[in-house]
């Protein structure tokens, strides 16, 4: 069994090792506020880590996060690439109501939908021929006084330097 020595030893990763060390700090007689200013972590942290530690040892300092399991699997999400690839224009709305009738996933957030949109190479930013705040009179202003330096500095010659 490991302990909690050779488990910083380790050289785990850095939210492991914080973990590792608020245990460590703790049980060396250390105040939680003495290791909430050390390590740069709150007071629930070190709590929740104590509590981790003594509930399943070091293992339970681990992080045990892996993400949870997409909606579509590699083949739906190929599938899809390559419907989205066999159409000449589509609107984000026809990519989400293709997923729902195809595969019936509906997700809670458009930002899902733009990542599988980045996973296929696509981009779904609009470009805006002209910025819209454009003020077409100050354009000409600053195209005129431009105009004017450039015929300035042509005016002189190299000698007048």
């Amino acid at each position: 069994m490991e302990t909690l020595e050779q488990f910083i030893q380790s050289n785990p990763p850095p939210l492991e090792l914080k973990r590792a060390l608020a245990v460590q700090m703790s049980q060396g007689g250390h105040s939680y506020r003495e290791i909430r200013d050390i390590l740069q972590v709150s007071v629930g942290f070190i709590t929740a880590s104590h509590q981790r530690y003594e509930c399943s040892g070091v293992e339970g300092l681990r992080s045990n996060y892996w993400g949870t399991q997409g909606y579509l699997d590699c083949e739906q999400k190929q599938a899809l690439f390559r419907w989205l690839d066999g159409q000449d224009a589509w609107t984000l709305q026809e990519v989400i109501d293709h997923i729902e009738d195809e595969y019936g996933v509906v997700y809670q957030s458009l930002q899902s939908y733009y990542a599988l949109l980045r996973d296929a190479g696509f981009s779904w930013k609009k470009a805006q021929p002209v910025h819209p705040d454009k003020d077409e009179t100050l354009v000409q202003e600053k195209k005129e006084n431009l105009k004017r330096y450039w015929q300035r500095i042509n005016l002189r010659s190299p000698m007048d330097n």
